[in-house]
């Protein structure tokens, strides 16, 4: 875009504040030159409003509710000033002073304050409401408070026009010269395209600051009137917002992280200040305020009302500041879990690398000595005439041959685990028939088997007999508690959560005596004879090859549970691994 194209908005305010100095100095003055200032900058003012709340039509979150605010500021300006159009050119009487209308030309700056108070420059996961804003909201409260302690006295309670213009010219050119400061420092902590807007309003915002106490000398000293030269600069601050919300709209300013710019603090700080300073007002009125009683009485009231209002928003910052540090609590003990978890996995997996490496090799060299020994065994059985004992001593030594063997064989197993050819696979079908084999071997009639599985469970990519023999193995695991135990019940559970099948085995056993070593290898609570303390472990290298994580404790009420992540595998993937496969 062409340096024309990019600034088109400002040239068109400069022509226009440039056409009003003209008609100023040209058109003398009249009801004519009076009807062109006031319809003038009424029309500017709704024509800003009308940009800015376009603005916040068309974006979101934070960015939304600045140009809602900014917009809404510009509406009560042109409220104020469609009352001096009213009286100046229609019904063609001085303005009165004071004037309800004052308050709309008070307030309007007070939204526009709020709004630099939002950072829309800056980026926040959802724009959530947060404890800088309540700031900000009381320092707004505290606006509206001076307005009605300072102004309102001497405007309604007990009427003193000089009294009144007085007060509310310095404390209009104060809120004016705030909202300038907070434009500044909002632009310093901002990225270019919102240090952009800023910069621009709040050279707007000061030249109307200035020539509104221009024009306030000049109604003291009797050189003002409407379409005068003070009016210029007037045009050219509303016209240059205008020009501001335009470019804005076309530029859209994004939001980023950018530098710390300490609004918070400073927010956190002015609302300390805020509360701080009504007993000091308070103090004053009481004791040395001369006005009538009648205006002392209200400046009273008016201070336990705000006292009142600003307390209720000191608890409701402090209560969404405890929620805020619960949450972060929460956040560090989700942190501190996972990380545990994480290490947990990483040792486990390292573990069973190393002990499949070191149990492949020993498995390999006992298993040819054992072979002579049952071989040798068998013969001195069958060929030679035996006493009774020497028959009993030789059927325990094969008994036990037999027993290595099948430890041989789990070892093997289990330092052979790898990933085999693995296909879609319906966890429904696997986990059913898993919990009917092993049921059928359950000759208990006091242990019940329970089963809550989606029949409509996505699919896992896996080896499904892989994934059968881990199942079989934690069912088997749970009615051997069952058993022990007397009795009792496993519930089998699958479901669908977001990209996960989640399976559980729940049982109300004894429960697990050491829950974070159950998938150690050689860990086993059996008798000895009746386990190896591999089954879990290799469960846990099945569950670890397939992506997905296995988690075992104990559960309050008695009884153990076993949690199965496994991830889904969309119709795209599936499609690409099973062509990467063939």
């Amino acid at each position: 875009m062409t340096l024309y194209g990019r600034h088109r908005w400002f040239v068109l305010a400069g022509g226009i504040t440039l056409a009003f100095a003209v008609v100023s100095l040209t058109v003398p003055r009249g009801p004519a030159l009076t009807a062109i200032f006031d319809v003038g900058y009424l029309l500017l003012t709704l024509a800003a409003g009308g940009a800015m709340l376009a603005n916040a039509w068309s974006a979101q979150g934070a960015n939304r509710r600045f140009w809602a605010l900014m917009g809404s500021g510009c509406i009560l300006w042109s409220c104020n000033q469609a009352a001096w159009v009213y009286c100046e050119v229609l019904r063609h009487i001085n303005f009165p002073d004071p004037s309800i209308m004052d308050v709309f030309l008070f307030v309007h700056l007070v939204p526009m304050i709020a709004a630099v108070g939002l950072r829309p420059h800056r980026s926040q996961a959802g724009q959530k409401f947060r404890v800088g804003t309540l700031d900000f909201l009381m320092l707004v409260v505290w606006w509206v408070f001076l307005y009605a302690f300072v102004v309102f006295p001497s405007q309604y309670v007990s009427l003193n026009v000089a009294e009144y213009d007085r007060n509310f010219g310095p404390l209009y050119m104060f809120e004016s010269g705030v909202l300038v400061l907070v434009l500044g420092i909002a632009a310093r902590g901002a990225n270019t395209g919102w240090r952009t807007v800023y910069i621009n309003l709040m050279a707007a915002s000061a030249i109307y600051a200035l020539d509104s106490q221009a024009v306030n000398l000049g109604l003291t000293s009797g050189h003002y009137y409407t379409g005068s030269l003070y009016d210029v600069p007037l045009m050219g601050a509303v016209g240059w917002m205008l020009a501001t919300a335009l470019t804005a709209r076309a530029s859209q300013p994004e939001a980023a992280p950018g530098k710390d710019d300490r609004w918070g603090a400073l927010a956190l700080r002015l609302a300390m200040l805020a509360m701080l300073s009504l007993p000091a007002l308070g103090l004053w009125a009481f004791r040395w305020d001369d006005s009538p009683a009648l205006a002392r009485t209200f400046r009273l009231f008016t201070i336990l009302a705000a006292m009142l209002v600003l307390g209720v928003f000191v608890f409701m910052r402090q209560y969404l500041q405890d929620q805020a540090l619960i949450r972060l609590l929460e956040d560090s003990r989700r942190s501190f879990e996972n990380e545990q978890r994480l290490q947990s996995h990483l040792v486990q997996r390292e573990k069973l690398a190393s002990l499949g490496q070191l149990v492949a090799g020993a498995a390999h060299e006992i298993d040819h000595p054992l072979t002579a020994i049952m071989e040798y065994s068998e013969k001195l059985w069958s060929k030679e005439r035996l006493t009774s004992d020497q028959d009993a001593l030789v059927r325990k030594i094969v008994n036990q041959s037999q027993r290595t063997r099948e430890l041989i064989s789990n070892l093997l197993s289990f330092a052979q685990q790898g990933s085999g050819a693995k296909t879609t696979v319906d966890l429904c079908a696997l986990l059913q028939r898993s919990v009917q084999m092993r049921g059928l071997q359950s000759h208990d009639q006091k242990i019940r088997i329970e089963t809550a599985i989606d029949p409509h469970l996505p699919g896992v990519w896996g080896d499904g007999h892989q994934l059968f023999q881990a199942f079989a193995q934690i069912v088997e695991n749970a009615l051997d508690a069952l058993e022990e135990s007397g009795g009792g019940l496993l519930q089998v559970s699958a479901h669908h959560q977001g990209e996960e099948v989640v399976v559980q085995f729940s049982d109300s056993g004894p429960g697990i005596k050491e829950p974070q070593k159950v998938f150690d290898p050689f860990y086993t609570t059996k008798p000895i004879g009746k386990g190896t303390g591999l089954g879990l472990s290799a469960v846990y290298g099945v569950i670890q090859d397939h992506r997905g994580q296995i988690t075992c404790q104990n559960k309050p009420e008695g009884g153990a549970v076993f949690v199965l992540h496994l991830p889904v595998v969309s119709h795209a993937e599936s499609h690409a691994l099973a062509a990467a496969q063939t």
